[in-house]
């Protein structure tokens, strides 16, 4: 007998999930909508490895320039290390460098994966997910990057989001870095700091403007008090340093006050650039109710040059505890013209965003927007007698069951018909077929509607409402099996269609 006090402790991985089978088809249903306007916009599919090389990866790592900080890294045979990608950006960007010459320009691609952060985990924040991103590699002009925001509303109205629920939002890294450069923090020796100001401004949403003038000033504790929690370093801005900051991202867009700010060239580069995207997706019907221009939106990671856009949602919408939440960023992305230039030592301007699978995902199904009970369970062929010869008899009911197109199995377990009933009936199946050594003799099968069954036992309280309802169980003809089960199913439909009407 097996030592129970050596058995391995069976334990999910913190910041990873299973998925059901409810999920994974509400996920690819999802996608087949996106991957739909991705399509009719141009772009085709590609996609790329999970593993690159980390130097590939480049300075634009999650957290420092230094493997397994931040990303998932290990050392192969040769010694160079490989890094888990931490989004599907950076191998996109070393693709094109690599294939240039062979690829159309401007390059219009889209792909989905697993992305992976080593990051501490936390309530919806995890190590691995799933993205889906379309990029632009080779325009130069903003009328990418416009086309990038229209692209994100049609997805999210194509996903049935109304109006009014979603916006996409639209700035300019051009503005802050303009603003950071004009108050002292420009140059390379400024180049931590300016990444510790995009992460804290990254945090208005969820900090507001007070939360955020500490982590640019002094630094904060999570509790929101001093020794609450864990204390994040800030960017060590004073006061004036950090109120531009503020004032440049205010999501009311109002006009900064200081001379040497307004003065910069890269800031009102970056004002003018947001001007011509205004006037491009105006110019294509995108009212104020689908993009906006927000000063606010400036995106955590560092590789972004130019135009930024988050995706909003801005229905209060159940989470999976029931509670009304708003859900907030669902997705964005922005201009990245430096990530192919540093394998290919040339200018090489690119545009793209990405959706965050598994949180739209949650926000869809919760709006009642990825209804996957169309979905039918299979039928389940009880095996009542288990001789090679009755298992021939259920094995070809089976066969003729599925060539007609009806999901169905045969009990492989080694329970009997009450077990197997109670088998069907946790697999949700909508019908389950007996033949046992009687039906044999007679060359006959019976089919029992559960659905109708389980409605029966519920709900109908005296024999004559019985005897007016639709039979729950039916004997027929082996060779009717197929023909009976396809009636079942369309009644079981019907009453389905009448009841979401």
């Amino acid at each position: 007998m097996a030592d129970k006090s050596e058995k391995t402790k069976a334990r999910l991985p913190r910041g990873f999930a299973d998925r059901s089978a409810e999920d994974i088809r509400a996920v690819e249903k999802m996608m087949a909508t996106i991957r739909s306007v991705y399509e009719l916009y141009g772009f085709e599919p590609v996609d790329q490895p999970m593993i690159e090389y980390t130097d590939a990866l480049g300075k634009f790592l999650p957290d420092q320039d230094r493997p397994n900080e931040g990303v998932f890294s290990f050392q192969d045979d040769d010694d160079q290390w490989l890094s888990l990608r931490y989004d599907l950006t950076a191998p996109t960007a070393r693709f094109v460098a690599e294939n240039f010459d062979r690829l159309p320009k401007p390059y219009r691609s889209y792909r989905s994966g697993w992305v992976f952060r080593n990051e501490k985990p936390g309530p919806g924040r995890f190590r691995q997910f799933m993205q889906f991103d379309a990029d632009t590699i080779g325009t130069p002009g903003v009328a990418a990057d416009a086309e990038m925001a229209m692209m994100m509303a049609d997805v999210m109205e194509a996903l049935g989001i109304k109006r009014g629920d979603y916006v996409i939002r639209v700035n300019n890294r051009k503005v802050l870095d303009g603003v950071l450069e004009a108050i002292g923090l420009g140059g390379e020796e400024n180049a931590g700091r300016r990444l510790t100001v995009l992460r804290a401004i990254d945090k208005l949403d969820k900090l507001g403007p007070e939360g955020v003038r500490l982590l640019l000033g002094p630094g904060r504790w999570d509790g929101g008090k001093e020794g609450e929690g864990d204390f994040a370093k800030g960017a060590g801005l004073n006061d004036t340093q950090a109120e531009a900051v503020l004032l440049a991202t205010a999501r009311s867009g109002r006009a900064v006050q200081d001379a040497s700010v307004n003065a910069n060239a890269v800031y009102q580069e970056g004002v003018g650039e947001l001007a011509t995207i205004e006037a491009l997706v105006r110019a294509a019907g995108y009212g104020e109710d689908r993009i906006v221009m927000d000063r606010s939106v400036v995106r955590g990671l560092e590789y972004y040059t130019g135009p930024v856009f988050e995706a909003e949602l801005l229905a209060e919408i159940p989470n999976d505890e029931g509670q009304i939440v708003r859900f907030g960023s669902v997705g964005g992305g922005g201009r990245y013209d430096g990530l192919v230039s540093r394998f290919r030592g040339e200018p090489v301007p690119a545009t793209g965003f990405s959706i965050g699978v598994s949180r739209l995902m949650t926000a869809l199904k919760n709006l009642g927007k990825l209804d996957t009970s169309d979905v039918i369970a299979p039928v389940v062929v009880l095996v009542m007698d288990k001789d090679t010869e009755s298992l021939g008899r259920y094995q070809k009911m089976v066969a003729g069951l599925r060539a007609a197109g009806i999901r169905s199995e045969m009990y492989l377990g080694g329970a009997g018909m009450k077990a197997q009933l109670k088998y069907a009936d946790r697999r949700g199946s909508p019908v389950a077929i007996i033949q046992g050594g009687d039906e044999r003799a007679k060359g006959e099968v019976q089919i029992k509607d559960l659905i109708e069954g389980a409605r029966m036992s519920a709900e109908i309280t005296n024999n004559a409402e019985w005897r007016a309802a639709r039979p729950a169980q039916v004997t027929v003809a082996e060779s009717e099996l197929v023909g009976e089960v396809k009636k079942i199913l369309a009644a079981q439909a019907a009453d389905r269609a009448k009841g979401g009407a």
